[in-house]
């Protein structure tokens, strides 16, 4: 046990972090690993490798995944800014080298190879860009000869531009959608706030127009014989046939056939196996997450810490409701994966920069090393 009374940076760290957090978070990564258990071996398998592979990988990127989380969750409130700075700008440099050295798979430019490694670098722009407009929009609110808003309204066409061009439609919404989620809590007038929503319905519509594919998976969802929905359709089954209860761990069928079993459609796989009831079990833990992290959020008196722990659970509770939507067929696919749940390295490592700073954000600190990033 760690000692209240022991001065150290461990002791420190124990005490002001948010347990329950760490715990939820602890959960899903373990549940992340059984669920993949059972999606993971039969698209192995067809793929022509090893039964585990996706299981053993997945396993393996934990590794770094927790090492991440904890060593940002450690870090001042100076550092985070600093690193998600840094993290930001390699991120966009790695996204603008995809067009000239990444590969094309299913007709866009979203990965890159990094000894060896595959790497998709809009993942990482994720958490680093909620801190960065933050940051401005705290520091404009803070200082009247700093143009925050601004800057904080010029990073986001500065970041979405490059992945619509990827195309990356998915996380260009996500990334929007949370922009305009610190813009309305860092209060400014609702007269803007329905400006960027009609902006956003504008930026649909185009995307409709003039990006076939996402033309045909919005056809597809309000018109099941405009297109192929296979996907959807087995996944909304995988739900009848579970019940529930479950068929049992190893005794579904349906991610047999499902290409996607082990990412995008895992949580269909957990339905028909697990059930319903741990479906909405899972549902909780998310859910809890969230709440309790727009709690800690809420407690907070610094605007900056207040305003990157929203956008943060913000954009980790989208991303996972986009997910679990996506399979019960109530938004058109987006490729988007549950996060801690889903295979997959570059977003494992994301979501645990994001949740480490999430977590330094809200631990409990003195007066004066709030003051400390204002020297």
């Amino acid at each position: 046990m760690v000692s209240r009374a022991e001065r150290t940076p461990l002791g420190d760290w124990w005490w002001t972090v948010d347990r329950a957090m760490l715990a939820a978070l602890a959960a899903i990564m373990i549940a992340g690993l059984v669920f993949l258990m059972a999606g993971g071996p039969p698209v192995a398998e067809r793929l022509g490798l090893s039964t585990f592979h996706f299981l053993y990988r997945q396993a393996m990127f934990l590794l770094p995944t927790l090492a991440i989380l904890i060593f940002v969750s450690f870090l001042s409130l100076r550092h985070v800014r600093r690193l998600a700075l840094l993290v930001y700008a390699v991120s966009m440099l790695l996204v603008l080298a995809t067009f000239q050295f990444g590969p094309e798979i299913k007709g866009a430019h979203r990965w890159i190879m990094l000894a060896g490694i595959g790497i998709q670098p809009s993942e990482f722009v994720k958490p680093s860009f909620v801190v960065i407009a933050a940051w401005a929009f705290s520091e404009g609110a803070r200082r009247k000869d700093m143009p925050g808003a601004l800057l904080a309204l010029l990073i986001l066409p500065a970041t979405i531009i490059p992945l619509v061009l990827q195309p990356d439609f998915g996380q260009t919404m996500l990334i929007t959608i949370v922009w305009c989620g610190l813009f309305f809590v860092a209060g400014l007038h609702w007269f803007w706030v329905m400006g960027l929503g009609g902006a956003g319905l504008l930026g649909i519509g185009a995307a409709y127009e003039f990006l076939p594919h996402v033309r045909a998976r919005i056809e597809r969802f309000m018109d099941k014989s405009s297109g192929d929905t296979f996907q959807v359709d087995t996944a909304l089954e995988s739900f009848a046939r579970g019940g529930w209860l479950g068929r049992g761990p190893g005794e579904g069928t349906v991610k047999r056939i499902l290409p996607d079993a082990h990412t995008d459609f895992i949580f269909a796989v957990t339905a028909e196996e697990f059930g319903v009831v741990v479906c909405l079990a899972l549902l909780l833990l998310f859910a809890f997450i969230v709440l309790r992290g727009l709690m800690l959020a809420r407690r907070n008196e610094d605007t900056f810490c207040r305003l990157a722990a929203t956008g943060l659970v913000l954009m980790f509770g989208l991303q996972a409701s986009i997910n679990m939507m996506v399979n019960v067929h109530l938004m058109p696919a987006k490729g988007m994966t549950l996060p801690f749940i889903s295979y997959g390295g570059s977003s494992l490592l994301s979501l645990a920069l994001g949740m480490g700073f999430l977590i330094a954000l809200t631990r409990r600190r003195p007066r004066a090393e709030m003051m400390e990033r204002f020297d």
